[in-house]
């Protein structure tokens, strides 16, 4: 009996000891703890789908040697590296210059920032086209598909492409198939560069869209389809390419590119930038809610 109670005293012991030494974990610790992982797994996403995995194995490959050099001592290159340091911070923010913006663009883009900030970044009126600017669009697409008129319409969602729009030549008008097919028509003033659609209006003509530095898009394509894809990657808005070649209608989104597609796929992907839900800010929803409980309360003194 004694030996059980020795033994029993020593495992209490060890574990008092064991429990010492663990650290007070609160619940700001276990915030935090997410918050960083998050952070690491968006930077491992980052290097994955761009070119700097590429540019960080030849970083790894530059400290390899400045390892060898540090065991061997070879003064030299360590004296080199040093210098350079500072240097190669700075090229390396310019190098990763456009694989950065496109990142914190994206991180900006996630549906959680509006529930923590409680600003609208979106635009004043969060105009969403109609059924008609729908059937409008589809209709003037495909039948310039079959004359094989080439033509780019961006239909602006949620960020403004207002630096894209300075770039053309303002038009301001009702969205129709007929204006759009008029526009686009061959040796006419307007038909070359990008049309941007705000709600149920063309705003501007003869835009300069980014273009894609994408490794995947086909040779065959040209540089209406790679400024399709540019604008894609950059902005949610929805892009109707019409190849002049072929009269084949694309479709860029969200950096990906549908091709040759019908008139109902058009129609459905138009139909669900018209429908997504729209983000509503903190004080938005906390005016609803005083809204609803002083409806509540005058309902109950009645």
């Amino acid at each position: 009996m004694k030996n059980v109670q020795n033994v029993t005293f020593y495992i209490e012991t060890l574990l008092e000891k064991a429990y010492s030494y663990l650290p007070d974990v609160s619940i700001t610790d276990v915030v935090e703890i997410c918050i960083i992982s998050f952070l690491f797994y968006q930077v491992l996403l980052w290097i994955k789908n761009t070119r700097a995995w590429m540019l960080l194995k030849g970083i790894l490959v530059i400290l390899t040697f400045v390892l060898i050099a540090a065991i061997f001592q070879m003064n030299t290159i360590l004296w080199l590296a040093e210098k350079t340091f500072s240097v190669g911070v700075v090229a390396l923010v310019v190098i990763f210059q456009p694989e950065m913006r496109k990142a914190l663009e994206n991180l900006g883009r996630k549906n959680f920032l509006a529930s923590i900030i409680p600003i609208d970044f979106s635009k004043g009126t969060n105009e969403k086209f109609s059924d008609k600017t729908i059937n409008e669009l589809v209709k003037a697409s495909f039948e310039m598909g079959k004359v094989k008129t080439g033509a780019l319409i961006v239909v602006e969602d949620e960020i403004v492409l207002s630096e894209y729009e300075r770039t053309g030549i303002t038009v301001d008008g009702v969205l129709t198939s007929q204006l759009l097919i008029n526009i686009f028509e061959k040796n006419t003033p307007l038909h070359d560069g990008a049309v941007i659609v705000r709600g149920d209006r063309v705003i501007s003509a003869t835009c300069y869209l980014p273009l894609s530095d994408s490794m995947t898009i086909s040779k065959d394509l040209g540089t209406r389809h790679r400024a399709a894809l540019g604008i894609s990657e950059v902005s949610d808005s929805l892009t109707i390419v019409v190849s002049e070649e072929t009269g084949k209608v694309s479709i860029a989104l969200s950096g990906e590119l549908y091709r040759n597609v019908d008139a109902d796929f058009l129609r459905n992907k138009l139909a669900y930038i018209q429908k997504r839900e729209q983000d509503i800010s903190k004080i938005e929803s906390w005016k609803r809610r005083l809204k609803n409980v002083k409806k509540a309360g005058q309902d109950l003194n009645e």
